[in-house]
């Protein structure tokens, strides 16, 4: 081989060297950041030249090229992740691009109360700045169909908890996690519940486990409210709650049950019509939920409220006018 031609390879040799040295110190070195931290949103489909845009304009001194050269060498161009991401001061390209096709994304969180309504629930969610509302607009049947629920009725079938997602995520995806978490609780509280309980089948004790809820704050006093209303069921009585009264009554409640309240007759009046309602009247915690499939050992029929948060159980019609009269009248015997 000629010297010319052997220099003239090794030169060329050098010249890679060199430029693949250049490059990596360039990938290896800090970014120039505007401020101390950057907030940037990817959103689904977007490149690897799209990406660097979005981040540039953020804040960030980042040529598309670097990321794009460095996304095909590394063989991830396509691999970039959808979300919400943040960066320091000191993050290098290179580290930035593991952290876009890791899908390192920063979180957020929402809270679904006990004893909410699913109008509530959607009402945080549309609310929330950090969603993307995907189910704005939707009906609450045709979100049931998206999440993959075979339940028509949306009421109750979510578990109340709080849930991080990745900023700018879907409404509805956060809705069928928490779908999805009710039915692991109800499926096990089911498989452990009690002999000889009154419910055909678990959406029925979900249904019990949402009046409970609606019923008391206590923990100590749900299996007491769900034997109450277990034994009720067993005896043929009417539930006559007025939790579900309210519900029934929708939008025209306005804070005060009146008695031609309980004489409306609607799907949820437990007054005027046997058995449950055809479905849950809010979201119920877990403890309800254990309360409704383990009611308290109780021949109680009754409850009334004592006035400090706590309630007074009865067997007896007149045990219960007793309570009634002392701890809602004030008439001590």
């Amino acid at each position: 081989m000629p010297k010319f031609l052997t220099r003239l390879i090794l030169v060329g040799l050098l010249l890679i060297v060199v430029l693949a040295g250049g490059f990596y110190w360039f990938v290896s070195s800090p970014l120039t950041l505007k401020d101390e931290q950057i907030e940037f949103d990817i959103s689904p489909g977007y490149g690897m030249r799209a990406a660097a845009s979005e981040i540039a304009g953020a804040g960030v001194t980042l040529d598309p090229w670097v990321l794009i050269v460095l996304g095909k060498l590394l063989r991830v161009e396509g691999s970039i992740k959808a979300g919400s991401y943040e960066i320091s001061r000191g993050v290098t390209p290179l580290e930035l691009l593991k952290k876009l096709t890791r899908g390192d994304v920063t979180q957020a969180e929402i809270v679904f109360i006990e004893g909410w309504t699913f109008r509530q629930m959607r009402e945080r969610l549309d609310a929330h700045p950090d969603l993307r509302h995907d189910s704005k607009g939707l009906s609450d049947s045709e979100i049931m169909r998206r999440i993959g629920a075979t339940q028509g009725a949306a009421e109750g079938l979510f578990f109340p908890d709080t849930y991080l997602f990745a900023r700018q995520g879907s409404d509805v995806d956060v809705l069928a996690r928490a779908y999805r978490t009710m039915q692991r609780h109800l499926a096990r509280e089911w498989e452990g519940r009690a002999s000889g309980l009154p419910y055909a089948d678990p959406y029925q004790a979900l249904i019990m486990a949402s009046i409970v809820e609606k019923e008391t704050g206590r923990d100590q006093d749900r299996p007491l409210v769900a034997a109450v209303f277990v034994n009720r069921l067993r005896q043929g009585m009417l539930l006559q709650t007025d939790p579900t009264v309210i519900y029934g009554l929708g939008e025209k409640f306005d804070g005060n049950l009146r008695k031609r309240d309980l004489l409306a007759d609607t799907p949820y009046n437990t007054y005027t019509r046997a058995g449950l309602p055809p479905t849950p009247i809010a979201m119920p915690g877990i403890a309800s939920l254990q309360a409704a499939l383990r009611p308290a050992a109780s021949q109680a029929v009754y409850f009334v409220a004592r006035g400090d948060g706590s309630s007074q159980f009865s067997e007896t019609l007149d045990e219960h006018n007793e309570a009634v009269n002392r701890y809602q009248k004030g008439i001590k015997r």
